[in-house]
């Protein structure tokens, strides 16, 4: 037997509760969103040249104790005081690791696309299936945002298009655009974990498609760019990523929530006209075509 603790934090303090909780004698921290599922709920994001926040706004630290813990002793030992906001409970003996992929089973995104993780069976072998290990990085086709950029990217790819992924994460937009059909594809992301597990991603899949961080990133200008970040992010990089689209090549974008869209659409109508193209869970999906003529910069 086990205990769980789950301690309520906010964005500056799940860090250093975290390495707290595990030199007081943790077996293992996490950290969770404590909006998940709700519209609150933040993917975890940053830009070139800023330090990216590895927590939420909002935060449960959650921290594996051996049995019999006192855990109003620990608490007072890495800090917190008994007015602290926190749940226990005692977690049977099982296998971890099992438990964990238990929470992630294949997804269908269109008759012919389906994302599988690397330790199941493809329910379809005879469809698209993106073989996927999440590792550290976001994305695993679950988000309401993925499903919108996978699907979209489903029904454009035709084959020989040139892709680049802003924002790649896991790398599955970058990889379900090469086993698709595109001719070139490049996944970037701030963060060295998602691009290490980008490229694992896409050797696992037995795909072409180069990964990098953004100072590493060719000077493409591509037929299709897809940035499923978050609105503020997308508002500050309209002129890199619109610099990025050759004119007529196209540009998605996600991450947005429903009511922010008129923001983003302002932000990028010096190069696109873009229209609503999906709306999942209050989730949006942009898309648009670069004008011949526009100037960035």
């Amino acid at each position: 037997m086990w205990i769980s603790l789950r301690i309520a934090a906010d964005r500056d303090q799940a860090e250093p509760l975290s390495d707290a909780l595990l030199a007081a004698g943790a077996l293992a921290v996490s950290t969770e969103d404590r909006d998940a599922g709700t519209a609150a709920e933040e993917a975890q994001f940053g830009e070139p040249g800023e330090v990216e926040s590895r927590a939420w706004r909002r935060n449960w630290v959650v921290a594996l104790l051996p049995d019999g813990t006192d855990v109003p002793d620990l608490l007072d030992r890495v800090g917190l005081t008994h007015a602290a906001e926190y749940v226990v409970e005692t977690v049977a003996e099982q296998d971890w690791v099992r438990l964990t992929q238990a929470q992630f089973d294949p997804i269908r995104i269109t008759e012919g696309l389906w994302v599988v993780p690397s330790w199941h069976a493809a329910p379809h072998p005879e469809a698209v299936n993106i073989e996927l290990d999440p590792g550290l990085a976001f994305g695993t086709g679950s988000h309401p945002t993925t499903r919108l950029c996978l699907r979209w990217l489903a029904g454009h790819v035709r084959g020989s298009e040139t892709v680049l992924d802003y924002g790649c994460g896991s790398g599955i937009l970058a990889i379900a655009a090469a086993k698709l059909g595109a001719a070139q594809v490049v996944g970037i992301d701030i963060d060295p974990q998602a691009v290490t597990a980008a490229r694992d991603n896409a050797r696992r899949n037995r795909v072409q498609a180069g990964f990098c961080l953004p100072d590493d990133a060719p000077p493409l200008r591509v037929d299709i760019l897809v940035a499923n970040i978050l609105t503020n992010p997308l508002k500050a990089l309209a002129p890199l990523l619109a610099g990025r689209v050759r004119p007529g090549g196209q540009i998605v974008l996600s991450g947005i929530l429903d009511a922010q869209t008129d923001e983003v659409i302002g932000a990028y109508a010096p190069w696109f006209d873009l229209a609503l193209a999906g709306v999942e869970e209050g989730w949006a999906l942009l898309a648009g075509t670069r004008r011949q003529g526009t100037a960035t910069g």
